[in-house]
């Protein structure tokens, strides 16, 4: 079960099967397909335009112009042994239309599996669509 609070008063969010819960797994569950397939045009089409994007390697892209040419670029190359997965593991609504929603990562290879933990806060528009607004993907280092 995702562990979800409201930032107004910390507590659990009773119904975890909301439409607004389900809507933000997709997107998850979108950014891990498209990463897997290579697709940046499906990658590209859950964000904002204004959005604001850290990779795991710490490059900053602001605003859709800079993720899409760097995701243009960079997503269909790349290369990798393995599989990723993608799991919501909190959401965190500091508004009925922002969420802060921190992910579990898992590179699974030959070599052994490695981890990130992405933080996507994802901002839901007057269409009903939430939409990737700002994110930072960090690489687990073991201890």
């Amino acid at each position: 079960m995702i562990r979800m609070t409201t930032e107004a008063t910390g507590t659990p969010v009773t119904d975890t099967r909301t439409a607004d819960v389900d809507a933000i797994e997709r997107i998850v569950a979108t950014v891990e397909r498209t990463q897997r397939a290579k697709d940046p045009e499906g990658f590209l089409a859950l964000f904002h335009p204004d959005a604001l994007w850290t990779t795991a390697h710490g490059k900053v892209l602001l605003g859709l112009d800079a993720i899409s040419e760097f995701t243009r670029a960079v997503l269909p190359a790349a290369t990798w042994d393995g599989e990723v997965t993608y799991e919501v593991a909190h959401i965190r609504f500091l508004r009925p239309d922002v969420a802060a929603v921190k992910v579990r990562q898992v590179y699974h290879s030959a070599a052994g599996d490695s981890e990130g933990t992405p933080l996507y806060v994802m901002t839901r528009h007057d269409d009903g669509r939430w939409l990737l607004h700002a994110g930072q993907n960090t690489e687990v280092r073991p201890a």
